[in-house]
């Protein structure tokens, strides 16, 4: 039978982070009885090689407060986490990352913002040690998303955070099969607030992200939401037409003055305009595969197992 629902739901994604999980979910557990509060902390393992699944059931064996969702395969950043929020209980969720780079010492912070009325609290970096090229990555793709997409999306806020349970609940509602989690919150209009930290280094184990993962985030925010990229092939096919016209002119009048240095112009204005038809249909694609899924009705992710939840 289901007892009372707690407090505060944690939810920690997982992918081969058997360094990190029982020291993240004592971390997690000692920051929640500081805030004296009551709990349920949700693993979700998305696709671990390394043994992380056996030592979280370990967890769940000692304590009934940790809970296991065991995923059949890898089904991304986005799709596994949120799948593991919308399964809580809590009157809010919080999510945190295994590794450590969100400070669990912050949850008592996320927690105080709650009470006194936040429905939307959000960890977002200061400073973080990263290469000038990762760093240069995120501020253009930041900048891109903010430029082309229906809602603001907050620079170096990972999701790392907490959410009301009416959040949670009305996101869930939106049954989005790409959900781009961190988007969602601020298009959701609740009441949200900032709190500013350092993140550290990973505590073990290698990081996930690269640049692949990045442009995956990018993709879903755009794709997930923007009306103005549906309208952008058309405002860039009116000034490429403009700009084939005016290479057109200037051909004519190079020619009219016998010389001739159009050839390899033309051609690279070819493949410019070929490149930009590309982009846009590879854009226009992805929201037509988004649309598919939602008519299909996929699920976030099939799960193989679960630990510790208590019968409905």
């Amino acid at each position: 039978m289901a007892g009372p629902s707690p407090d505060i739901s944690v939810v920690i994604p997982c992918l081969n982070e058997a360094d990190n999980a029982e020291a993240i979910a004592a971390a997690a557990a000692a920051e929640l009885r500081k805030a004296g509060v009551t709990y349920e902390i949700i693993f979700i393992d998305n696709g671990s090689t390394d043994g992380t699944v056996d030592i979280i059931k370990g967890l769940c064996a000692r304590d009934g407060n940790v809970r296991l969702i065991v995923n059949n395969q890898n089904y991304g950043q986005m799709r596994s986490p949120t799948h593991a929020i919308y399964q809580t209980s809590g009157a809010a969720v919080i999510g945190l990352c295994a590794d450590f780079q969100d400070p669990p010492e912050m949850i008592g912070d996320f927690i105080a913002k709650w009470r006194a009325g936040s429905r939307i609290v959000l960890g977002v970096r200061h400073s973080e040690k990263m290469s000038m090229t990762m760093r240069v990555i995120r501020a253009v793709g930041y900048g891109f998303l903010n430029r082309f997409g229906d809602y603001r999306v907050i620079p170096n806020a990972t999701g790392f955070g907490l959410y009301d349970r009416e959040v949670v609940d009305t996101l869930k509602r939106w049954r989005d099969p790409e959900p781009f989690f961190r988007g969602m919150l601020v298009e959701s209009g609740f009441s949200l607030e900032t709190i500013p930290y350092h993140r550290p280094n990973r505590a073990g184990g290698a990081s996930k992200n690269n640049f692949g993962t990045m442009l995956a985030f990018a993709l879903t925010g755009l794709t997930s939401s923007s009306k103005k990229l549906l309208r952008a092939p058309l405002l860039v096919s009116i000034l490429a037409f403009c700009f084939t016209g005016a290479s057109g002119l200037a051909a004519v009048i190079a020619a009219l003055l016998g010389a001739s240095p159009w050839p390899l112009a033309i051609l690279c204005l070819v493949m410019f305009l070929a490149g930009l038809n590309f982009l846009f249909l590879g854009l226009i694609g992805e929201q037509v595969r988004t649309i598919a899924m939602t008519v299909r009705n996929v699920p976030l992710v099939v799960e193989r197992e679960r630990v510790n939840f208590p019968e409905p």
